[in-house]
């Protein structure tokens, strides 16, 4: 099983954390080293506002004098990338850097959650045990996964960091799981989950 953690307009939160103040307001991102700066992230606020991605920042406030523009803040860009891999390696020694603000998990039957872990004859007696009453031990594994997966995401919000993550067979199907999270998205069956999502879907997600 894998896990993606992704942390939504990453650029956006980097520069609006530490400022509570702001998310009540619209706010854009602009990349300021561009020659022709245009918003890349903006918030719920402002898109509430009827401001998008392309804008250039008077385009912006032409449709709310109350937007407030952001350059990228890089400084704590990397700050939270660091807080990410850390509670992401809290989950397993497997962990990938995926992309900036996104790191994806590989779970196996050694790298449980350490206050989880127990030696290999207590496993085996516990998991042939759940066996002679027909409990699965793949959903015992995976429901434990999704709770310290949780619990990850909790400990990102107490840094002042938004986390959701997709829980899946591959990291292909988690990464795109994680961008459908409420916070966690868990998918046993990667066909039957992929099916019914449309092109325009995949294809925005994969540009995020």
């Amino acid at each position: 099983m894998f896990a993606t953690i992704y942390l939504p307009n990453f650029y956006l939160q980097a520069a609006m954390r530490h400022q509570p103040g702001l998310c009540a307001k619209p706010v854009a991102l602009i990349e300021e080293q561009e020659k022709k700066p245009v918003i890349v992230q903006l918030n719920e606020v402002a898109e509430k506002a009827g401001i998008y991605k392309g804008m250039t920042p008077s385009q912006a406030l032409a449709r709310s004098l109350q937007v407030v523009i952001k350059v990228r803040a890089r400084s704590q860009e990397k700050s939270i990338q660091e807080i990410l891999l850390h509670y992401a390696f809290t989950l397993s020694p497997f962990v990938e850097a995926t992309a900036p603000g996104i790191c994806t998990v590989q779970f196996t039957t050694w790298n449980r959650h350490p206050l989880a872990r127990r030696s290999l004859s207590a496993k085996a007696a516990a998991d042939n045990r759940l066996a002679r009453h027909g409990e699965s031990v793949l959903w015992r594994t995976g429901s434990q996964s999704h709770d310290n997966v949780l619990r990850a995401i909790e400990q990102l919000a107490e840094c002042e960091i938004s986390a959701q993550a997709g829980i899946a067979p591959t990291p292909d199907t988690s990464f795109l799981a994680a961008h459908l999270a409420e916070p966690i998205l868990q998918i046993e069956n990667a066909k039957e989950f992929l099916a019914p999502l449309p092109i325009e879907t995949l294809a925005m997600i994969g540009a995020t």
